[in-house]
């Protein structure tokens, strides 16, 4: 079995999930409970920091595509951050970096939400 851990916590309006290990078709599901719970909470604003995740397979991308429109339809956005060289490449291989905000630091996914903050 993959070992896959998620970390969540709040920084402002901004809710943080952290990645560790491999996001694949096993542990996908756990990813899903954490933007299903998020949406359910009505967090809108997410960053999703990559540091730790060593790998990631299609069906963790899926989960992904499945919780953008949503969070997008209620004024937020999920942007993701701290990806490694070998993570970002499979993200842009799919063409992510037209779909997502993927920033070098937490701190500068969080910079990017700007107006929205001070909306809240």
């Amino acid at each position: 079995m993959s070992e896959f851990t998620i970390a969540q916590r709040e920084r402002e309006a901004v809710h943080v999930l952290e990645l560790k290990g491999y996001l694949d078709a096993h542990t996908a599901p756990k990813l899903e409970e954490a933007f299903q719970g998020l949406l359910k909470d009505q967090r809108f604003n997410i960053i999703v920091n990559c540091k730790d995740l060593s790998y990631i397979s299609s069906a963790g991308l899926g989960v992904f595509m499945a919780y953008i429109e949503d969070v997008r339809k209620n004024n937020g956005d999920i942007k993701l951050s701290n990806m490694s060289t070998k993570v970002y490449n499979v993200f842009d291989l799919l063409g992510f970096p037209l779909l997502y905000e993927i920033t070098p630091d937490e701190q500068d996914a969080y910079n990017k939400f700007g107006n929205a903050l001070t909306r809240k």
